[in-house]
């Protein structure tokens, strides 16, 4: 393979790097946006199909059954058929789901539909920020690999958005729009438009080098690398990998992820089965996929809470621009720090002022005096406190904390739990809301950002610098 024009031994190809992290990163925004969809639709699927509270927790999390069956697949799918080739498969997943959920004749369409979309949305989730992690330099890694979370973050706000102007335009959610089919049907087709655009870019960036290797294919895995590298770098990287593996390299499986010395799970993976869990039960996902009813819950208008959410994905963006800024130059750690003490304050803070909700007269709550702008105010720092830290850190290290032979295995495994916990706290809240309330669920959410600050003390190791083949556990 010739090696590009703009590469030579002494410098990277910028330009490639650029354009592999700028499709990879597009299923971040699959996974953003096939979360984030819901958000504006349950007014929609309430009205369609005559859900309750439970009917609503069940539609909502019913992506979340795939994305926790997809991230564990994924991860063993990539050590088969190679980064690329599970992400083309997710791409493909996401434009079935689009064109299903929006078509739903019933709930239970609709949740075949979610738990499609919940495929792909697990599989981008572990597969897109491995894949980023075995393709760029140590030095700009981290920097490189949290363009994942902003591009999730722009997934949920592109879709925050959407779902604001197609209400807006239709007079309401559940108002008919093109082809008389309602606002939120379309809602959900309209992410057929990037899947696609995802799908096609994926044939126009090369297979993972490390995999490669890990296949036996190393003058593919090389030819790979001089094009990102240059030549002499990629051969120094190649016997690198290589050398990481040992001298009993054989197929990746989930045995490996057992310590042959002692019989037991080896500790690295604890540590990324924690971080991915911690990531979840400070529960950003309920802003995330219940904001706006959320906030009309509290006495905001529909139209005034579809807003909030897009002033929360755009700040969340910030954030993470923040984040990518500071990764490489303080470190993982650090940040994860931050964002723990963060976040366990602020959410302190809106557990407190959901403590004050007095009933409306018509069936609802409000917050009395200043204590909405408060839980806006505080609810928003915890959304920046999220994405400055444990947003795009936990997919950072967990796409680099692993040694080569059990990336794959490791990952599915860490993926897996993520979403199960994600699933739990989701699928929850709709009954919590109610019972024990606000007050108390927001006070859950707080007393886990505390105790991941602890976790993160006693048990996380920082990766900055560290090359992949460097990782031990």
């Amino acid at each position: 393979m010739a090696v590009d024009a703009d590469t030579n031994d002494t410098g990277l190809n910028r330009a490639l790097i650029g354009r592999i992290v700028a499709v990879a990163t597009i299923g971040g925004f699959m996974f953003g946006y096939d979360s984030g969809v819901i958000n504006g639709t349950q007014k929609g699927l309430e009205a369609a199909f005559d859900l309750g509270r439970l009917g609503i927790g069940v539609n909502v999390g019913a992506i979340l059954v795939g994305s926790s069956i997809g991230a564990f697949g994924a991860g063993r799918l990539s050590d088969r058929i190679g980064r690329r080739g599970t992400m083309m498969v997710a791409a493909i997943l996401f434009i079935v789901s689009a064109l299903l959920a929006g078509a739903a004749g019933s709930s239970a369409i609709f949740i075949l539909a979610r738990i499609i979309g919940g495929l792909g949305v697990g599989a981008a989730s572990v597969t897109s920020p491995v894949y980023i992690s075995e393709v760029t330099p140590a030095a700009v890694r981290g920097r490189l690999s949290s363009v994942q979370q902003v591009m999730i973050i722009t997934g949920l706000t592109g879709a925050f958005v959407a779902n604001y102007v197609l209400a807006r335009f239709a007079g309401g959610s559940i108002a008919p729009l093109w082809l008389d089919y309602p606002a939120w049907r379309w809602m959900f087709w309209l992410q057929v438009i990037p899947a696609a655009l995802y799908l096609v870019a994926l044939y126009f960036i090369p297979e993972s080098p490390r995999y490669l290797v890990v296949k036996g294919h190393d003058v593919r895995a090389e030819a790979v690398l001089t094009r990102l590298f240059g030549a002499a770098a990629a051969r120094r990287t190649v016997a690198d990998i290589r050398a990481s593996l040992a001298a009993d390299h054989h197929r990746p499986t989930l045995a490996d992820l057992i310590d042959r010395t002692t019989g037991r799970i080896r500790p690295i993976l604890w540590v990324g089965i924690g971080l991915a869990v911690f990531q979840q039960l400070v529960g950003i996902n309920v802003v995330f996929y219940y904001g706006a009813t959320l906030w009309e819950a509290v006495g905001f208008t529909e139209s005034n809470a579809l807003q909030i959410n897009i002033l929360s994905g755009v700040l969340s963006i910030g954030a993470c621009l923040l984040a990518m800024a500071l990764i490489d130059r303080i470190g993982r750690r650090p940040l994860l720090l931050v964002g723990s003490a963060g976040m366990t304050v602020t959410l302190a803070v809106v557990a407190w002022a959901f403590s004050t909700a007095l009933p409306d007269g018509a069936g609802g709550v409000a917050l009395p005096g200043h204590s909405g702008l408060i839980a806006l105010v505080a609810a928003n720092l915890y959304v920046v406190f999220f994405n400055v830290s444990w947003g795009p850190v936990m997919w950072v290290m967990l796409g680099e904390m692993f040694p080569t032979q059990i990336r794959g295995s490791a990952l599915a495994v860490s993926g897996f739990a993520q979403w199960i916990a994600n699933a739990a706290i989701s699928v929850s809240f709709p009954a919590m809301a109610v019972s024990p309330g606000l007050a108390v669920t927001y006070v859950f959410y707080a007393v886990a950002a505390a105790l991941s600050f602890v976790f993160v003390r006693a048990a996380v190791a920082e990766t900055r610098g560290r090359e992949l083949e460097d990782m031990v556990g």
